[in-house]
């Protein structure tokens, strides 16, 4: 068999978190059913997901798959259950399959000793920050209350400084109170390869703070001032920002490779601590149960995941799409936004545009226009 199978595999090492971040979308989400799964993920439940995903490597005849470890919080029980997965799944794909492996963190537990057993292993870290400074961080404390910037910043510091090679980046939640230049300069300044911004998972259920006014551009706006300083940020270590680069590279003809903007299939799937197979977890901001497919790694393979008809209509681009979004000028870029977002109780279904359409029209059109501006700079230069 041949074709476009799973090609990121999000694998749940443990399903609790030492954090209580405020605007937390899995465990303030309508979603519970991380409190019936058990804490991690045991030998046995890694060594038949390994065996999967080896099964549908072969299948689909690929040369790489990405596999992104994640949680709750993954390092909750030291750098060995976070290693011995990502072991797994390389001894299990066939010879000369590229597997890449990055552990999401939060970075509160993220020592000296944890980064260099992690970066031995070939797995990258990546950071989940709001900025880097601990008044951008307020948002992000633990159960008691407590911050988790100093111990995060600690983090930060250990990738920037000691291993380079195994900094992955961060990611960073859009919060429109904030200052985007200190934001962007603040994250710049811990030395990220790259940063990807993500617009928070709300719906038409839940939606974002001022949307009261006729079509008002809060998070469109504070990614458009972003754009520009990292647009016209000429420094050779500028980080690479997947949100901006996605939507470059649409404005010129290419595709995407996320599933917060562009048509091309998603083509990542969940695996909880428990085998269970389950879509995007972005969904668990939209109504218990959104993300299940009642599937699991042991009774079930990723390709029947593939054919799921919850999962197919997350590949499903333009028409997976309400006639509102097919028929919008910047639909081939925008994509619909994130699946999450299209969410609408009194419908049930996700059909709807994006609950930040505005926004996600605000900044690819202000993308479209400063790539305009450097090409006819550019055309100038030559005549």
């Amino acid at each position: 068999m041949t074709g476009d199978g799973f090609r990121q595999f999000v694998l749940k090492v443990h399903s609790r978190c030492n954090l209580a971040c405020t605007y937390c979308y899995i465990y303030r989400g309508p979603d519970r059913s991380w409190r019936d799964r058990p804490h991690h993920a045991d030998e046995r439940t890694m060594r038949q997901t390994a065996h999967r995903i080896a099964e549908h490597v072969e299948a689909h005849r690929m040369r790489a798959v990405r596999i992104d470890l994640h949680g709750g919080e993954p390092l909750l029980t030291g750098p060995e259950p976070v290693v011995a997965y990502a072991d797994a799944v390389r001894e299990a794909v066939p010879d000369g399959t590229g597997v890449t492996v990055t552990v999401q963190t939060n970075g509160t537990l993220l020592t000296r000793p944890v980064l260099d057993r992690l970066a031995d292993a070939g797995i990258q870290v990546g950071l989940s920050l709001d900025g880097g400074t601990a008044a951008l961080n307020a948002r992000r404390i633990d159960h008691a209350g407590r911050p988790s910037w100093p111990a995060v910043r600690r983090a930060a510091r250990l990738l920037a400084r000691h291993r380079p090679d195994a900094y992955a980046g961060i990611l960073c939640t859009v919060d429109p109170a904030t200052d985007p230049a200190e934001v962007y300069r603040s994250l710049r300044a811990q030395a990220p390869p790259s940063l990807d911004f993500l617009l928070p998972h709300q719906h038409w259920g839940a939606r974002p703070p001022g949307r009261h006014r006729p079509a008002p551009t809060p998070y469109g706006d504070w990614l458009a001032t972003a754009f520009d300083l990292w647009w016209n940020d000429g420094a050779p270590d500028r980080p690479r920002v997947r949100l901006f680069t996605e939507i470059v590279a649409l404005l010129l003809g290419g595709s995407s490779r996320t599933d917060a903007v562009g048509l091309s299939p998603i083509t990542a799937v969940v695996v909880e601590t428990d085998g269970t197979i389950e879509r995007i977890d972005s969904l668990k901001t939209a109504f218990p149960g959104a993300p299940a497919t009642g599937l699991d790694v042991f009774r079930n393979s990723f390709d029947e995941a593939l054919r799921h008809p919850r999962i197919a209509v997350l590949r499903a681009g333009l028409d997976a799409l309400g006639e509102v979004c097919r028929d919008c000028p910047v639909v081939r870029v925008c994509g619909g936004g994130n699946y999450a977002h299209r969410y609408a109780p009194p419908t049930g279904h996700f059909r709807h545009p994006s609950v930040h359409c505005p926004d996600l029209e605000r900044i690819i059109r202000h993308a479209a226009d400063r790539i305009g501006e450097q090409l006819s700079v550019s055309s100038r230069s030559l005549v």
